[in-house]
């Protein structure tokens, strides 16, 4: 035992070493296993953030975060967990322990892409970054304290976003299109004095959401939003179906949401047609719900500052 706590990834072995016995459990439930198993103090167990979360549970849900998404835990049910293949071997491998670099060498290698375990794959805001989450770890001392606030905030947003997707692929459909048309009210379409309703269920001809930007419903815009599979594709077809039935209304403009992605297909045909059509993908929509916050809270704000040179000239 130390009186250093461990960091998220130095807690990966804990976890994998709690899970090793393929049982199914929440979070919640690993949490006190986790810290026993890395044989935290009290003191530790009772360190908080600012935020008023225990530091140690912060950090164990970074690690089975990471674990999830590459897959060496995964997930058979709405917040529970179980150890993969991918995870035996990350155990077998490492029983001492392993950072996110190690696991990273087994995670991008051929033993480890045939039990099953992926690559992290950051946010598409994150990918575009110079620095991306990958190298994060490795690369922290060359970073300014700015761009390691920047680089936790991605983090975070990675995660989030994959959490949303999740949720929204798990509730109704219903949920869905209402979700879809909060979204498109938080970025400000419906105007002023605009309405955005969902359709009825039935009979709807294929929109799922209309909004007027204005009171008069002169500039209105249709929606369709299709709760899909997250690793399924989106073909022509469906768009097809969608300028369709955006026809059968006189529209001239429409909006496609998913949680799944685009055919290059699907994407040349929206491009193509005369009906402008906006198309977004399961990744865009999560970044968008985060950015407008729907479906989202802020946990906490961080202040930075600077000298304020005036006050001393």
């Amino acid at each position: 035992m130390t009186n250093e706590m461990p960091t998220w990834d130095q807690f990966m072995i804990s976890v994998l070493s709690v899970f090793a016995d393929g049982t199914v459990r929440t979070r919640r439930e690993s949490h006190p296993l986790v810290a026993a198993e890395a044989g935290l103090s009290n003191e530790q167990t009772s360190e908080l953030l600012g935020s008023g979360q225990p530091k140690y549970m912060n950090r164990i849900g970074w690690g089975m975060s990471f674990l999830a998404r590459t897959n060496a835990l995964s997930r058979p049910s709405r917040g529970s967990y179980v150890i993969t293949d991918g995870g035996r071997l990350l155990l077998k491998t490492y029983p001492q322990g392993f950072t996110e670099k190690d696991a990273n060498i087994i995670i991008n290698s051929s033993e480890g892409q045939q039990v099953g375990l992926v690559p992290y794959k950051p946010s598409s805001r994150a990918a575009k970054d110079t620095t991306t989450v990958d190298t994060a770890a490795e690369s922290d001392s060359e970073l300014d304290p700015i761009e390691q606030v920047q680089t936790g905030v991605d983090r975070i947003h990675t995660d989030v976003a994959d959490e949303l997707l999740i949720r929204l692929h798990e509730n109704t459909a219903t949920f869905f299109e209402q979700t879809v048309v909060d979204l498109v009210v938080a970025m400000g379409y419906a105007g002023a004095d605009g309405v955005a309703a969902r359709t009825q269920l039935t009979n709807d001809g294929g929109i799922d959401g209309v909004i007027d930007q204005d009171a008069l419903g002169l500039n209105r815009v249709y929606i369709q939003a299709k709760r899909y599979a997250l690793d399924s594709t989106v073909s022509r077809p469906d768009i097809q179906g969608f300028v369709g039935a955006l026809h059968g209304v006189q529209a001239d403009r429409g909006l496609f949401i998913t949680t799944a992605r685009y055919s290059s297909g699907a994407k040349a045909y929206a491009e193509s047609v005369n009906t402008r059509v906006i198309l977004i993908d399961g990744p865009r929509l999560a970044n968008l719900m985060i950015r407008y916050g729907v479906g989202v809270q802020v946990q906490q704000t961080i202040n930075i500052v600077k000298l304020d040179e005036d006050y001393f000239e």
